[in-house]
C-alpha cells in the first residue's frame, strides 16, 4: 500500500496531473488513499471559481451519472416500476404515438445502441453537440425519438446522452416523482450518502445523462457497492446483466447497461465523465478507484491516466 500513495504522491508533486480534485481508492472495504486539490471548477456550464477541494465538497461527475441512471433501472425494474429492456421504447412515451413507430427497445437505449444520427464529439459548449442540443429543445424527449435512424438498431455502440434522458424519464414516469427523489430514496440513503445535488434542465428536471454531483467519497460508495453485487441496495441480477460485456467498443472494452466493461488481463468495470471523472472497479484486487478532476473539455490531458496507472501499477 506504501508504494501505491508514494507514486501518486510523486506525481502529484511532478504536477503531472493539475486537474485532479480529489481521488479516493477502497480496497478490501478500507479507504486506503484520500487526496485532494485545488482549482477551477463548474457546476456543468456555470463557473464556480477556484474551489479548494476537500471530504465534503461536491463535485460534478458528469456522464458518471449515466451509470447511476442505469442502477436505479434496474431497482426500480425489481419494484416492477418500468418495462423489461425487451420492451419497445415508443410505447413507454404515449405522448408521442404520433412519431414513426420504430422498432426501438429499452435495452437499445441501456446499450446505446439505438442506431440514431447522434453527435456528441463536439464541446459540451456547442449546440452542435446533440447532448446540448437536446437540453435546449423545448421537449428533450421528443428531440431524441424524432432523431433520424441511421443505421440498424442493436449493432454498433454509438456514444448517446439521449439514451439516457429516456431512462431517466421512464423510471420517474414509473416512480411518480423526480429521478433525483427516488434515487434518494433508493440508492443515497441506502448508501449512507446524505447530501448530493443533480442538477436541473430549464424545465426543472435532472440532467439524467450528466447534471449528477457526489463527493468522493460517496462515488467511491457507489463502487463499493457495485463490488459487493449490489449489497441488497441494487439487484444482484440486475448488476449481472448490467455488467456483462454487450457491445464492443474497442479492443478489451465493451458497453453493458450503461457501463462500460473491461475483458482483458485485469477484468473491471467503470463509469466515466467529461473533465477526468472515473469510477473504476476491480473484484479480483478488491479495488474501488474514484477519481474527480476539472480538465473538462480537454480531452488529451494525460493527468487522470497518470493518476490511475500510479494507484493500479503493481
Amino acid at each position: 500500500m506504501t508504494g501505491m500513495v508514494d507514486r501518486l504522491d510523486a506525481v502529484l508533486n511532478a504536477g503531472e496531473a493539475p486537474g485532479l480534485h480529489g481521488i479516493v481508492v477502497v480496497q478490501r472495504g478500507e479507504r486506503v488513499l484520500e487526496r485532494y486539490g485545488a482549482g477551477q471548477d463548474f457546476r456543468l456550464g456555470d463557473p464556480l471559481g477556484h474551489v479548494t477541494f476537500d471530504a465534503g465538497t461536491p463535485h460534478d461527475v458528469r456522464s458518471i451519472t449515466k451509470s447511476v441512471v442505469a442502477l436505479l433501472y434496474g431497482i426500480a425494474l425489481e419494484s416492477g416500476l418500468v418495462p423489461d429492456p425487451g420492451e419497445r421504447l415508443l410505447d413507454q412515451f404515449p405522448a408521442y404515438r404520433d412519431l414513426a413507430d420504430a422498432a426501438l427497445t429499452v435495452e437499445h437505449a441501456l446499450t446505446m445502441t439505438l442506431g440514431l444520427e447522434w453527435d456528441e464529439s463536439v464541446p459540451y459548449t456547442s449546440a452542435a453537440n446533440s447532448e446540448i442540443a437536446m437540453e435546449e429543445a423545448p421537449d428533450r424527449y421528443r428531440y431524441v425519438l424524432e432523431r433520424p435512424i441511421v443505421e440498424e438498431p442493436g449493432t454498433r455502440w454509438s456514444y448517446c446522452g439521449g439514451a439516457t434522458a429516456l431512462l431517466g424519464g421512464i423510471i420517474a414516469r414509473g416512480a411518480g416523482r423526480p429521478l433525483d427523489e427516488y434515487a434518494r430514496q433508493v440508492l443515497f440513503e441506502p448508501l449512507g450518502i446524505g447530501a448530493f445535488e443533480w442538477t436541473k434542465g430549464a424545465d426543472g428536471v435532472p440532467l439524467a445523462a450528466a447534471g449528477l454531483r457526489l463527493t468522493p467519497r460517496d462515488l467511491a460508495a457507489i463502487g463499493v457497492m457495485v463490488l459487493r453485487g449490489g449489497d441488497g441496495v441494487v439487484p444482484e441480477g440486475w448488476l449481472r446483466e448490467a455488467l456483462r460485456p454487450r457491445v464492443p467498443i474497442d479492443g478489451d472494452r465493451h458497453y453493458g447497461y450503461h457501463w462500460y466493461v473491461e475483458t482483458g488481463a485485469t477484468p473491471a468495470v467503470s463509469a466515466s465523465g467529461n473533465g477526468g471523472q472515473r469510477l473504476l472497479v476491480i473484484p479480483s484486487r478488491d479495488l474501488v478507484v474514484a477519481v474527480t478532476a476539472g480538465d473538462y473539455d480537454v480531452f488529451d490531458r494525460p493527468g487522470t491516466a497518470a493518476v490511475l496507472d500510479a494507484v493500479l501499477r503493481d
